[in-house]
């Protein structure tokens, strides 16, 4: 076996690839400036995501990302977060080949979702967020391209 428990070619399962690294911040432009001037990344991808209360901006590492997230209202998730911890690591977000087919994984075994269904991502992405009391502590994102 490959990895532990996961035949030879499946040693992710459903999880293809890390899609990014998410990191909120209070400032994005300050951000942005800090991985350009310490590391020379470039933002590959910038949008805002009226639905999610979010703008983002994502700079490539390798075939994934760090995406950069700030709030946009007050009420955003992203806006909690940051009051109540502050900046840093928000989520992990996996690569899927099916989103509502790891979603409903999640489900079955016993998993708490914060999405009970698929929803649009940014970069036309298609979306679902798992609870973090679900997966140790670790808010993460199913990302279907």
């Amino acid at each position: 076996m490959s990895a532990v428990g996961a035949a030879p070619g499946t040693a992710g399962g459903m999880l293809t690839e890390i899609d990014h690294v998410a990191i909120a911040v209070n400032d994005l432009e300050a951000a942005i400036a800090y991985y350009a001037e310490t590391f020379g990344a470039t933002v590959v991808h910038r949008e805002r995501v009226e639905s999610d209360g979010v703008e983002e901006a994502l700079v490539a590492v390798a075939d994934s990302y760090v995406q950069l997230l700030t709030p946009t209202r007050d009420d955003s998730p992203v806006a909690r977060f940051l009051a109540s911890r502050g900046e840093g690591l928000h989520h992990v977000g996996y690569r899927v080949a099916d989103c509502a087919a790891a979603l409903q994984s999640v489900k079955d075994h016993g998993g708490r979702v914060i999405d009970q269904a698929p929803r649009p991502g940014s970069r036309g992405t298609t979306v679902a967020f798992v609870h973090p009391k679900a997966a140790f502590g670790t808010l993460i994102e199913l990302v279907q391209e």
